[in-house]
């Protein structure tokens, strides 16, 4: 087991780090940072490059996970885009930072890493956590630097609201928060992954310190305030989600005019992962037909 994760990480770095990613963004693989107006230096990875008028997609992962799970699309749109893959605060190789852990900060981290890009035209990418906190941007700064949205499994503040989970956010009595976050970690997953991945990604998780976590958990805006945001952008929106958030899925399609939504049953939280060419022929898709370049 131990060897098996070594491999694993030992993969990983060299195909985020070293350019073991084919065509043209070998070239161009690299890691960078920034430091954002409070102080914090976030590291964001940047791979491939963008024809002339093409977009740049910018990745934001969720709850206490590193930038590193989008792998399969790094992989895969790098060879046709400049891929950029944030580590938000606290999080994979950012700063862990002492405060900041708000629906607004991370917002602005998100926005000052647009400004850092320098990027006509971003699409970004947000999953689970990472949705509020494109939303949080949106609402903020406004949808100029956009040329489209894609939002991956959490609820956007339609109707109707979520259904509780069967497996809330906290631990058990006596559980440790290692405990906890290795079951969370499991629980992202419908489909088997490798027991050396599952653990370099709890290993990763467990970099967010417990406080911040549960911060993290406490965003304190209505549920309006997401659907302002979303409602705000006329830009093109992708919305795709398991089958818990179909009902605010077709509403979305329904009253959105520049949305569209995909609602893919028998799949796990990281929907991306679980079924990564479906996901990846999706997000294709939805790029080539409505933003373009």
């Amino acid at each position: 087991m131990r060897l098996f994760s070594t491999i694993i990480l030992l993969a990983t770095s060299l195909l985020i780090g070293s350019g073991a990613i084919p065509g043209q963004a070998r070239a161009s693989a690299a890691d960078r940072f920034f430091t954002t107006s409070d102080g914090v230096r976030l590291h964001y990875v940047d791979i491939g490059s963008s024809p002339k008028g093409a977009p740049v997609l910018v990745f934001v992962p969720g709850w206490t996970m590193p930038g590193w799970i989008f792998q399969p699309q790094m992989t895969n749109f790098a060879r046709r885009y400049r891929v950029v893959v944030l580590d938000p605060r606290g999080q994979g190789s950012s700063d862990v930072a002492a405060s900041g852990y708000t629906y607004d900060r991370r917002g602005e981290d998100i926005a000052e890493l647009v400004r850092t890009l320098s990027a006509q035209r971003v699409v970004l990418i947000g999953w689970s956590l990472g949705v509020l906190d494109s939303l949080a941007y949106v609402h903020a700064h406004g949808d100029a630097a956009l040329a489209g949205l894609v939002l991956i499994d959490n609820s956007v503040g339609e109707d109707p609201p979520p259904q509780p989970s069967r497996q809330p956010y906290h631990k058990a009595p006596r559980q440790t928060h290692e405990a906890f976050m290795a079951g969370f970690v499991r629980s992202m997953f419908k489909r088997p992954q490798p027991p050396g991945y599952l653990a370099q990604l709890t290993a990763a998780s467990l970099r967010t310190p417990e406080p911040a976590a549960n911060a993290l958990l406490g965003y304190t805006v209505p549920r309006t305030y997401w659907k302002e945001a979303l409602y705000a952008t006329a830009k093109p929106v992708l919305y795709v989600v398991r089958p818990g958030f179909a009902g605010q899925a077709g509403n979305l399609a329904a009253h959105h005019p520049a949305a569209e939504t995909l609602v893919i049953p028998d799949i796990g939280h990281a929907l991306f992962v679980d079924d990564a060419p479906r996901f990846n022929a999706v997000l294709q898709s939805f790029l080539s037909r409505r933003v373009g370049g």
